[in-house]
C-alpha cells in the first residue's frame, strides 16, 4: 500500500508540473487496460472521449506552456487546477488498487503542490545559472512529466 501512495504522490507530481499531461496519460491507462477503473466512480477515465479530450488539452498545454504570457504555475487557477486533476490522478490510480479515493486524492493533490513549486523553482533556476532560453529547459521537462507519467501507471 505503500507503494501505491507513492505512485499517488508521483502523479500528483506530473500534475503539477504539467497539468494535463497526467489526466491525459491515466485515462490512456484505463483505456489500454492498465488500470481498472470499471465499477468505480472514475470509470469514465477509460472512455474514448475522455481520452480524446484531456490528449487535446495535453497537447494544447505542452504548446501554450512555452508561450510568454502563460501564467506562472503557482498562481491561483493554474496552481488549483494541478490540484483537481493531481486528485483525479491520484484517485484514479487509488480506485484501481481498490485503496481510498479520498486519500489518493489527497495524495495526488499534495504531490500536484509539490511538483508546480519544485518544477517552477528548478526551471527558473536553470535557466538562470545555465544563461539559457526557457524553451531550452521547457522541452525537457515536457519530456520528463510525460516519461514519469508513463513509468507511473504502467506500475
Amino acid at each position: 500500500m505503500n507503494y501505491l501512495f507513492i505512485l499517488a504522490i508521483g502523479i500528483g507530481i506530473v500534475a503539477g508540473l504539467r497539468s494535463l499531461t497526467a489526466p491525459a496519460v491515466v485515462a490512456w491507462a484505463a483505456h489500454l487496460g492498465w488500470l481498472s477503473l470499471s465499477g468505480s466512480s472514475l470509470a469514465f477515465m477509460g472512455s474514448t472521449v475522455v481520452v480524446a479530450i484531456f490528449s487535446l488539452l495535453a497537447i494544447g498545454e505542452l504548446i501554450a506552456d512555452k508561450m510568454p504570457k502563460t501564467p506562472r504555475r503557482t498562481s491561483l487557477v493554474p496552481l488549483l487546477t494541478r490540484i483537481v486533476t493531481g486528485g483525479l490522478c491520484g484517485a484514479s490510480l487509488c480506485a484501481a488498487a481498490n485503496q481510498s479515493l479520498l486519500v489518493g486524492a489527497l495524495l495526488g493533490g499534495t504531490g500536484a503542490v509539490i511538483g508546480a513549486f519544485a518544477g517552477y523553482d528548478i526551471r527558473r533556476r536553470l535557466v538562470s545559472k545555465l544563461n539559457t532560453k526557457d524553451l531550452l529547459i521547457a522541452i525537457p521537462e515536457d519530456l520528463i512529466a510525460i516519461g514519469l507519467a508513463w513509468f507511473l501507471v504502467s506500475r
